[in-house]
């Protein structure tokens, strides 16, 4: 029997997180489930292919999360989602989103936006690192020995 789940938002997640991720779930006794379009090949046991409309994903996965449950994913509306579930966000670089701080990274992404909208031009994500991996690792560790949920305000 599983202690808790993985959920993973495999449409954006580097390769490299998806492995460290199934294999830290083997060693901690969580289940991790993969969900993708039916656009990508995910090479996972638990795997949901879902239409690929856009926000499918993320939909078909803030419905599927549970109190308790680690999300990775890299968008910042979709942990806001996760947060108000109670469980736990986490970006494959390693950040967990924290309820404190969820507005900020939220104003943070609609001024990008809004920037681009105006012409603006805003820096693309930078190649993944051997620190990245490391931290998303200790990271999703850190959580899955805790196990823990905590309560989300309104």
């Amino acid at each position: 029997m599983e202690k808790g789940r993985v959920l993973i938002d495999a449409d954006a997640c580097p390769r490299q997180a998806l492995v460290i991720a199934q294999e830290l779930c083997k060693e901690f006794g969580w289940l991790c489930l993969t969900f993708a379009s039916y656009n990508h090949q995910i090479g996972s046991e638990h795997h949901v292919t879902v239409d690929a409309g856009p926000q499918a994903v993320d939909m078909k996965l803030a419905n599927e999360t549970r109190p308790g449950d680690v999300v990775v994913t890299q968008d910042i509306g979709l942990a806001a989602l996760i947060l108000g579930k109670k469980a736990r966000p986490l970006t494959p670089h390693g950040l967990v989103f924290e309820p404190e701080r969820i507005a900020f990274h939220l104003e943070e992404r609609n001024e990008k936006a809004r920037y681009r909208r105006g012409g603006g031009r805003t820096r693309g994500p930078a190649a993944r690192t051997r620190e990245d991996d490391q931290r998303f690792a200790a990271a999703l560790r850190s959580l899955l020995e805790r196990g823990e949920t905590y309560e989300v305000d309104g």
